[in-house]
Order: C-alpha cells, then structure tokens, then sequence
C-alpha cells in the first residue's frame, strides 16, 4: 500500500519538471527516488511530511486506500485548494491535518516551491481548536500564508486528537471497559 501510494499516473509532480509515477526528489540530496524511499529516508532522518497539492485532492482515487498511504509514508498535513468530500474526512481519520489554502492561493501564487520546511501554527490545546478556524503556516525562507483548517466536525476533533480514528476506538472500547 505504501509502495503505490502517489503513484496515480494522472498526478503531476512539480519537483520533477511535471513528471509522473510514484518518483520524487529527496531534499536535500536532490536525489531522484521513488515516493517509497524517499518517505522511508525521510522518517529515518526524523523529518515529517506535508503533500502541497491542487484542486479536489483525493478524487478518482480508492478514498480508504488514498489516505492510509500518506499516513505510512509519515505525512502529517495535506495543503490543497480543496479536497474530495470523503477523502478529506479519511485523513483525518488517519491523523492527517487537512489544510485549504484561501480562496485565490495556491503553492504557485505563493511562491512556494516544495523546498522549504513548514511550520503549521496549531493551538496549543485542541481544545483550543475549532472546526473551520484560520491557521498561520511559516516556511524556513520566511514567507508566512494562511490555511483554513479542514477539520469539519467537532468527531473529526477527536478523532485528530487521538492521532485518528483507529486510536480513538481503542481508547474508547478500553475505557467502556473501566
């Protein structure tokens, strides 16, 4: 699941000038190597994941099987234009932060080339954490955007803060129990 996860030959990947298949860029090797390798290195040098992506991620694709990919390979946030309904609910279900970019904002209008390093400025709390809210992301270069954070519902609140769904109903049959 892993190995296929970004291989939809219809997805384009700016990092290697719009090419396709399951290939990427190690940064900062500049090493080309397949989406597989390139998360594995990633994780073993302690670094999370982000997707930048475009319009309607997640369409035409098996939903369930589209989210958890991106979980084993170690993404923690998507930034889109906008997400498939029920795959955006997916990640969050796997632990993903769904993040949309403001109406007229995408990677390209921003600037951003996939090269910098992210931070997602959450609350501290998910308490503090509301449905829809506006969220702060800095990059290393110092540019700085807003996102709308895409958790819906105040379910998809709790299951984020279980770090997903399978966490949540394990805690929650474990403390039924007590």
């Amino acid at each position: 699941m892993a190995r296929g996860t970004f291989a939809n030959i219809r997805l384009v990947n700016k990092f290697l000038n719009g090419q396709v298949g399951p290939k990427t860029i190690h940064i900062p090797s500049g090493e080309t190597l397949s989406v597989f390798d390139a998360a594995t290195r990633y994780k073993n040098e302690g670094q999370d994941l982000i997707v930048l992506a475009g319009s309607e991620y997640g369409s035409g694709s098996s939903r369930d099987w589209a989210a958890k990919g991106p979980n084993l390979l170690g993404v923690k946030a998507v930034i889109a234009k906008s997400f498939e309904r029920i795959h955006r609910s997916n990640l969050v279900g796997m632990g993903i932060i769904p993040l949309c970019f403001k109406p007229g904002e995408d990677a390209e209008t921003l600037g951003l080339t996939g090269y910098e390093r992210y931070t997602i400025n959450l609350p501290s709390s998910v308490n503090e954490i509301r449905p829809g809210q506006d969220v702060t992301v800095v990059t290393d270069n110092g540019k700085s955007f807003t996102c709308v954070l895409r958790f819906d519902t105040e379910v998809e609140l709790a299951y984020f803060n279980h770090g997903g769904i399978l966490q949540y109903a394990i805690r929650s049959l474990i403390n039924a129990k007590h």
